[in-house]
């Protein structure tokens, strides 16, 4: 144990003077300056001009004003069999599956997905228009597109939780 101890620092000072001897012989060390490769990709990219949308061409406005139309009365009648469906829901709570409290309330779940039938429609065209307008690069009225579709999107969002939320506290 006592002769790794001595030969350890030996060679780690045997081989850190190996390294500093090249350096010691009068040649130089190497430069750290930029060499004539190193810019070669140091080049700004090209701009690319790119035009912002214009406004909604007319025949679009009008589709867009009737999905949301649409899906304002689904909204509306989806507000409207809610309260119904939640006393039925809660109702059921503790029935057995098949019991006649649990079909009335699995009825007005039915119900409540009936009347939103309009809004997930409307969204499905937005999403349909919207990929037909992006293989044909028409940009055109995008922004008003993307605002109704997030606007739909969150709405059949909270739609699908309150469903979710009625149907879990049901047996089955």
């Amino acid at each position: 144990m006592k002769c790794a101890s001595f030969f350890l620092p030996a060679i780690a000072a045997l081989s850190l003077s190996a390294c500093a001897a090249g350096v010691g012989n009068g040649e130089a060390a190497p430069s750290l300056a930029h060499r004539p490769v190193e810019g070669r990709f140091n080049v700004a990219p090209p701009t690319v001009a790119v035009t912002p949308p214009g406004p909604l061409p007319t025949d679009l406005a009008g589709r867009l004003a009737r999905w949301d139309a649409d899906a304002a009365a689904a909204q509306q009648a989806f507000a409207a069999e809610r309260g119904n469906a939640a006393t039925l829901v809660s109702a059921a709570a503790g029935s057995a599956i098949a019991s006649e409290r649990w079909i009335a309330a699995q009825q007005a779940i039915s119900r409540l997905v009936a009347a939103r039938a309009p809004l997930t429609g409307a969204l499905a065209d937005i999403d349909r228009l919207y990929l037909d307008r992006s293989i044909d690069e028409a940009v055109d009225g995008l922004p008003d597109i993307y605002a109704l579709r997030d606007r739909l999107a969150d709405t059949a969002s909270a739609q699908d939780a309150i469903i979710e939320a009625l149907s879990d506290q049901l047996p089955g």
